[in-house]
């Protein structure tokens, strides 16, 4: 066991790790050079009870494979690919930061602010939800490179779910604050998160 866990589980799990580190360190950091420290509170890490209980049982289903079927975890090709969707889906998602600056925030805006406009370039040009996309692929990305397929799923599904119903009503109000721009905007860029209009 210990020869197994030193060749996949130490690379796999150091890699989530970082991963992990790094997404929500630069999340809570961007929050405050785009809002200021005053304006940003410990819930920019974006961690969740359900978010730590997704992670502790995506990392006991890894060391239960590892355990009884250690050859699952040794598809370096797989692996490899989801370590590339991570740095993907971070990249997407701190672009859509950067590019949307303090329009940007982690919860839905529900009142419309002076300086709130409708960001349509940069990623946005392509994606118009490249924040909620970047995570979704992410978060898939970490479960691919441990090689775990049940929380692979479960991750997608979840992650899915939960934009599938964020989107529509965050463009609620979007199409409040932006009428017909937000709507021709609509019409031409993709949300960015797999059926979701």
């Amino acid at each position: 066991m210990t020869e197994i866990f030193n060749d996949c589980a130490e690379r796999q799990l150091s890699q989530l790790l970082y991963a992990v580190l790094f997404f929500h360190a630069s999340e809570y950091l961007l929050a405050i050079a785009c809002h200021g420290k005053s304006k940003v509170t410990i819930e920019s890490l974006l961690i969740s009870k359900d978010y730590i209980i997704a992670m502790m049982l995506s990392i006991l289903e890894y060391l239960l494979e590892l355990y009884f079927f250690p050859g699952l975890k040794k598809y370096w090709s797989i692996s490899n690919t989801g370590l590339m969707l991570v740095v993907l889906g971070e990249t997407i998602r701190k672009l859509a930061i950067l590019t949307a600056g303090r329009a940007f925030t982690h919860f839905i805006q529900r009142y419309h602010e002076d300086h709130h406009k409708l960001i349509t370039y940069g990623i946005y040009g392509i994606i118009r939800h490249p924040g909620y996309s970047g995570f979704l692929i992410w978060s898939v990305g970490t479960q691919i490179m441990l090689c775990n397929p049940f929380s692979s799923v479960a991750f997608g599904i979840v992650v899915w779910d939960f934009f599938h119903k964020r989107i529509p009503y965050e463009e609620f109000f979007l199409k409040q604050f932006f009428g017909k721009e937000h709507d021709a905007y609509a019409q031409r860029v993709w949300s960015g998160i797999p059926f979701v209009k």
